[in-house]
């Protein structure tokens, strides 16, 4: 159904959880993977490989995405690479601190600022030349759930960093579309990734129960509409933000 044969796909955060599970799924349908994490792990030069061994032209690139200097770099390796980025997925995300909003001290509130609203500002704005220089470039960031339904209790900084992504989506989706760049979001409900310090299963029973599909979600799944949005399938849908979260949005 979908073939990104030679197109060259850079993803934030990918050596696991879902940034993984979307770089996996452009380098079995042909892509060009950039990896990106905050630094050089066994985990991810052991990824790096396994996709070189299957036949994807990959390459990895330690970076901490809220650092103008280190996303610099990684723009330069993308360019003398291969000349150009046909699809950028702002994949980097964390809530950090679980705290009331009356106790988040300057430090906290930044700090989940950087990770997770300005590494999509930089990171964009660097690649920019180069998504400019492909025929029909595509942004894809990671949103978050709780900008539609306000997050948990204690998570007001990393709430308010993704309403700021969500907002930036469809403000570049605007201005964007000049340049034939389309932008849209996903959004994750619950999923069973890094992300959470614990398991959600066991953490979280009450609120999989609400969730109609009753299930937690997977990295694969959100791989899924990522790659769709990135598609020609996806060729008149941009300034889109798609919630993946097992019908929660329904509750």
């Amino acid at each position: 159904m979908y073939t990104f044969t030679d197109k060259v796909v850079l993803v934030t955060g990918s050596a696991s959880g879902i940034g993984k599970a979307i770089a996996n799924e452009y380098a079995k349908l042909g892509a060009k993977v950039v990896l990106n994490n905050l630094v050089e792990t066994p985990d991810v030069l052991e990824f790096a490989e396994e996709l070189k061994q299957r036949g994807t032209d990959v390459s990895f690139v330690a970076a901490d995405v809220s650092k103008r200097d280190d996303v610099h770099k990684m723009k330069e390796h993308i360019e003398n690479t291969y000349g150009t980025l046909d699809i950028l997925v702002n994949n980097v995300g964390a809530s950090l601190i679980k705290k009331p909003f009356a106790e988040i001290s300057d430090e906290e509130w930044d700090l989940h600022s950087d990770v997770n609203l300005k590494s999509v500002y930089l990171v964009t704005q660097e690649m920019l030349p180069l998504l400019k220089s492909s025929e029909n470039s595509s942004i894809v960031n990671l949103c978050s759930s709780v900008i539609r339904n306000g997050g948990i209790i204690g998570g007001s900084a990393y709430t308010a960093a993704k309403g700021g992504v969500d907002a930036l989506t469809r403000a570049l989706a605007k201005e964007l579309a000049a340049d034939n760049i389309r932008v849209n979001g996903v959004s994750p409900g619950l999923v069973d990734s890094n992300f959470h310090a614990v398991n959600v299963e066991e953490r979280y029973p009450h609120l999989i129960q609400e969730i109609p599909l009753k299930r937690v979600g997977k990295p694969e799944d959100l791989a899924g509409a990522v790659l769709f949005f990135s598609s020609p399938h996806a060729s008149y849908v941009t300034g889109e933000v798609l919630e993946v979260g097992g019908g929660a949005r329904l509750k």
